[in-house]
Parts: structure tokens; sequence; C-alpha cells
């Protein structure tokens, strides 16, 4: 399975399309062709994918997914990775397919660069039976300071859903009593980190 994952990521990295004129210390949303996404449903369920670009400052970015129930933090990282970055790269998150037995789906986590490439899968349970709504970060050239929340999923057992608010993605500490309506949600987060001063 980490196999396929990898391949997966790869693949997805080397057919992104490109940003155009991506401006320095900033992460864009990526539209994934056809293609592109029909090569990704083959292993997984539902994917985001992130290009950023970077000045020298930056040589660090760390990913990772936080759970949360009825708004309350239960685990902060249910799968992370941290890798070296430089210049540009992508971030790939995807979730697989349930298992046979529909009680575990994966979240997988792909970071490449021109630094390389790496990958972590972490298993979670099924939550099909209930409704879900997910979005991600939107647009072009978003700044890449502090803590930044990329995608999120949201799962309720009454059916009723409706999506977090835009400001949540621009000022996610200022609306995270927006979790409050989900019986468990997902944010997928980063992090880009500074060279450390002598």
């Amino acid at each position: 399975m980490k196999r396929l994952t990898t391949l997966v990521v790869l693949l997805i990295f080397v057919l992104s399309a490109c940003t155009n004129n991506p401006k320095s210390n900033t992460i864009s949303a990526v539209e994934l062709t056809e293609r592109e996404r029909a090569i990704i449903s083959t292993t997984s369920d539902k994917s985001f994918v992130f290009d950023f670009n970077i000045d020298s400052d930056y040589k660090e970015v760390s990913v990772w997914v936080e759970k949360y129930e009825s708004g309350k933090l239960v685990n902060d990282a249910i799968s992370s990775l941290i890798t070296d970055v430089e210049g540009k790269g992508s971030i790939i998150f995807t979730t697989s397919k349930p298992d046979e037995d529909g009680k575990q789906q994966t979240f997988n986590i792909g970071i490449s660069g021109k630094s390389g490439m790496g990958s972590v899968s972490n298993f979670e349970d099924n939550l099909d039976d209930m409704a879900s709504v997910w979005d991600n970060l939107q647009g072009k050239n978003n700044p890449i300071e502090g803590e930044l929340v990329l995608a999120y999923f949201g799962y309720s057992s009454d059916g009723r859903m409706s999506s977090l608010s835009i400001d949540f993605f621009e000022d996610p500490e200022g609306h995270m009593n927006e979790l409050d309506k989900y019986d468990v949600a997902y944010l997928l987060k980063a992090k880009f980190t500074k060279t450390k001063g002598p």
C-alpha cells in the first residue's frame, strides 16, 4: 500500500499543473486536470493538491492532521510529516477508499520538491455512516505565515451539514467554534519554518 501511495504522490507531482507566476512565500490550490483526477481516483477517495513557492529563508515544512470531536481537539497529529524544502514544491493529501471491512480509511500525506519526496500514511476509523462535507484553501498565492489550514472534513450523524466559512481559512483560531457543529472533524494543517539565525 505504501508503494502505491508513493507512486500516486509522485505521479501527481509530475502531472500537477504549475501555478502561473507564483509569488514567493505563497501556497496555491491546484486545479487537477481530468486525467490527473482519473489517475488519483484509482487509489484514493478524495484528494487535495497544493503548490508552494518559498525563498531561501524557509527550509522546512510540517504537515499534519488534527482530529476534533464536537469542536474539541482529541488528537493533534493523526498523521504528520516534516521534511526539508527548497524553492518550489507540492503538498498532496488524499484519503483512501474504505478497506474491505469498511471499518478503516487511510490518510496519505506527500510532500515533494527539489529536496526529494516524503510520504506518510495513517489509518483512521471509517465514518461513511455519517453525512460529510469537505473543502480546501482556495485560490492562488496565499501567504504561508503561521499555521495554515489547507483542508478539512466534517462529519455529522444527524445529517444536517453546512460548510465552514471562508473566514475559517483566513483566521482559524478566531473561528474554531465553527467545528462545534460536527461530531468529528479533521483539519489538514501546514507550517513553513524559517532558517534559524546565528
